[in-house]
């Protein structure tokens, strides 16, 4: 998960120092996109800071409260990161673009907005890239929408779909700035404003339900466990697997539990060989699965 350090920490510095000079080029400009934009940036900073926290906890050692560690601490702050965009960025701004559809503000200067805009496209597009060419080096030769739906790191895509929609409602909000002062028409001010809030929702829903399938304990794939039960099967002494159950527990550890039956001529002593050896064939094929419980059964069930 280095890489995925690597573009929060890019991400938390450009979004610092975009978000105090948004607020202050919407205080002077007297946008309400600009400081839908402010509160964007303020919620992906808080985002940051949280997945960072997440990827600290789920590091601790297992303990006896938590024997298989804490590595879904990582999960449950990418869901609450997920919420966040949603309530925070994706609500405010659309508060706020309903209000000022309602009440358009008279047209101040846009030079503030202007600047502002131009350096924050310039310092998102820079932590965009950063996190484009990280997440590159985990996907391999599988497509972006493909790599984010299998992966178990959502600190990764995370920050990948944020600094996407930032730069995109960046580039929303400047081009309705500029129409709005060329066409005189105060109302596209509170347009840009609902449209960053209706990219941010979108994004939120989907970064909630890929959140939420690794929280819930999603498992390995199809493709894995079958390779997982063909190797068990190649032992002589085992008949049939008949169940495999895996969760992932972080991004770098599964537990499986696999359910399998044996030959009946079996003793306790090559039961407990044969568990042994499977155990360290599979640890050493998938170096993600970290716990392998076998559960015997002593013939294939009727």
């Amino acid at each position: 998960m280095a890489a995925a350090h690597k573009s929060i920490y890019s991400a938390l510095i450009a979004n610092v120092a975009i978000a105090i000079t948004k607020f202050v080029a919407g205080s002077f400009s007297n946008s309400a996109a600009m400081i839908a934009e402010g509160f964007h940036s303020l919620v992906d900073t808080t985002n940051q800071i949280l997945l960072l926290f997440g990827l600290r906890q789920s590091k601790k050692p297992a303990d006896a409260a938590h024997p298989f560690g804490y590595g879904k601490e990582l999960y449950f702050y990418s869901f609450i990161v997920s919420i966040l965009i949603f309530g925070l960025g994706g609500g405010l701004s659309i508060y706020q673009g309903i209000l000022h559809i309602q009440a358009p503000e008279p047209l101040g200067d846009p030079l503030w907005s202007y600047v502002v805009l131009g350096l924050s496209v310039v310092f998102e597009g820079t932590s965009l890239i950063i996190a484009i060419r990280e997440f590159d080096k985990v996907r391999g030769e599988l497509g972006y929408w493909e790599a984010i739906r299998v992966s178990k790191d959502p600190s990764s895509f995370l920050v990948l779909f944020e600094d996407g929609a930032a730069v995109l409602g960046l580039l929303i909000v400047l081009v309705c700035l500029f129409l709005e002062h060329q066409l005189n028409m105060p109302v596209l001010d509170g347009i840009a404003s609902l449209l960053v809030g209706i990219l941010l929702v979108i994004v939120s829903i989907i970064l909630a339900r890929e959140s939420r399938s690794l929280l819930m304990g999603e498992g390995l794939s199809p493709e894995v466990r079958a390779k997982i039960s063909q190797l068990v099967e190649n032992d002589p002494a085992v008949l049939q697997s008949q169940h495999i159950i895996s969760t992932y527990q972080s991004p770098e550890e599964v537990i499986l539990m696999l359910i399998l039956a044996f030959r009946e001529e079996l003793t306790t002593t090559d039961l407990n060989q044969v568990i042994d050896r499977l155990q360290a064939r599979i640890k050493q094929e998938f170096p993600l699965i970290r716990f392998v419980i076998i559960q015997p059964e002593t013939s294939t069930p009727t």
